[in-house]
């Protein structure tokens, strides 16, 4: 097993990259949707063995302050075989320099993140466009929550 990494897209399957996404599972993500959304971030790492995507990751970014990692995808196969780590720090390096990098995980994986130097925060907070979904998916809170206390 010899894996490639490369930083680029432009030879890139979309299709085969939707379907990874699919069966990682992190979600239904049309070809076209990860095309603008890869094409409009900083960084990109990806990963293949003999020609199979087997990760992939990007980090939208300013160039000094703030670098956000985010789509960070394994194949079922591959998870748990370190390619996750690698991937992981392959993408906090080319984010180094900026005044903070920041993730936002899967509900239940903040400990692999820590692993890494991310900590939580206490004021992150963010808009989603299904509100009620992000809350049942242990993203957010229930918005009670916040009035409550």
């Amino acid at each position: 097993m010899t894996i490639e990494w490369t930083h680029s897209i432009d030879s890139l399957d979309w299709d085969e990259m939707s379907e990874l996404y699919r069966i990682a599972p992190l979600g239904t993500k049309s070809a076209d949707w990860l095309r603008t959304a890869y094409s409009n971030s900083m960084f990109k790492c990806l990963a293949f063995d003999d020609g199979k995507l087997v990760a992939a990751g990007r980090a939208v970014a300013d160039g000094v302050d703030c670098s956000y990692l985010c789509d960070i995808v394994i194949h079922p196969e591959r998870q748990g075989s370190g390619i996750g780590k690698q991937l992981i720090e392959k993408l906090v390096e080319l984010s180094r320099g900026h005044r903070k990098i920041i993730l936002y995980a899967v509900p239940g994986r903040e400990p692999l993140y820590e692993k890494f130097g991310f900590r939580r925060m206490n004021t992150a907070m963010a808009i989603f466009s299904d509100p009620d979904k992000a809350a049942a998916d242990g993203y957010i809170q229930p918005e009670a929550s916040f009035r409550d206390g």
